[in-house]
């Protein structure tokens, strides 16, 4: 009932009718999900592309020593998670000369998985 009530609160302020909030997200799945992000990224490690660890609440581009593209540390993007929602639906329309050459995630549920995951993962310390 709680998320009845808080997708009706969404679509009241936000204009888009209940049908189109995002999907609540389920961290277990979301941790399988991440398993197709494995040849490029890890939590704890920068790969072909930047560590997750701590993603969200943090400016695009700003990982020290990653090399960004010009596009990303120009994006100006904070990741949360409507930003980080948008962007893996499509990288590249998003953040247009991005060098993330991957066709995105079409499934909104799937996206509200994998960010429930990023949003709940511990850091190593």
């Amino acid at each position: 009932m709680r998320l009845a009530v808080a997708v009706t609160a969404v679509a009241a302020i936000t204009g888009f009718p209940a049908a189109m909030a995002a999907p609540a997200g389920n961290a277990a799945r979301g941790e399988a999900l991440y398993e197709r992000c494995f040849a490029c990224h890890s939590l704890e490690n920068d790969r072909a592309g930047p560590r997750h660890c701590g993603l969200l609440g943090r400016r695009a581009g700003s990982v020290p020593g990653f090399d960004y593209s010009p596009a990303m540390r120009a994006s100006g993007i904070v990741w949360n998670a409507a930003t980080l929602d948008r962007f893996l639906a499509a990288p590249t329309a998003v953040v247009p000369g991005t060098s993330m050459g991957y066709a995105g995630i079409a499934s909104a549920q799937e996206r509200a998985d994998l960010i429930a995951y990023l949003s709940a993962a511990r850091c190593p310390a």
